[in-house]
């Protein structure tokens, strides 16, 4: 079942493999997606809505859509603030809700953090390359750096750590 303890999701044999797998595309597709054209179609968003609330209620029914729809909640709420703080686009928002129906809300706080961090070591090398050649900053407001990636990033991390 989706919440049997074992050394991981693998195959498409469980609910638990097909959540991984799914987990894996979307997060690829959407990485792809925003180093190339800087925007997350809603296809990915509502795919892993959709995707993680059907696997969790397959799994352990009501009990699992809801904690699905916990984690979506979670996800989306939580990078709503740094939205309108202005620290990332609508579609990482849009993008980490739906991640967070498929992890559930037990897995969505690590998904969170990782991706943070994820996000920081990115920020990190994009921005210390161009100050290191500049010698100061120049008072520009640096580029936008695509989000998609630590969510990528966080996401899969704690899926590897954490298994269904």
């Amino acid at each position: 079942m989706w919440l049997e303890p074992g050394p991981g999701p693998v195959g498409w044999t469980n609910a638990a493999g097909a959540g991984f797998w799914l987990a894996a595309l979307i997060c690829a597709g959407a990485t792809v997606e925003d180093l190339a054209r800087r925007t997350i179609s809603n296809w990915f968003c509502l795919g892993a809505l959709s995707a993680g609330g059907l696997l969790h209620w397959y799994s352990r029914g009501w009990r699992g859509l809801g904690a699905a729809l916990l984690g979506a909640g979670v996800g989306f709420l939580v990078f709503l603030l740094f939205y309108l703080l202005g620290g990332m686009g609508g579609g990482d928002v849009k993008l980490m809700g739906g991640l967070g129906a498929l992890l559930g809300w037990e897995r969505i706080w690590l998904a969170v953090f990782l991706t943070a961090v994820a996000g920081a070591v990115g920020a990190a090398a994009v921005a210390l390359p161009g100050l290191v050649r500049r010698g100061s900053r120049t008072g520009r407001r640096p580029a936008a750096v695509p989000y998609a990636p630590a969510i990528a990033v966080g996401t899969m991390l704690t899926l590897w750590s954490r298994p269904y």
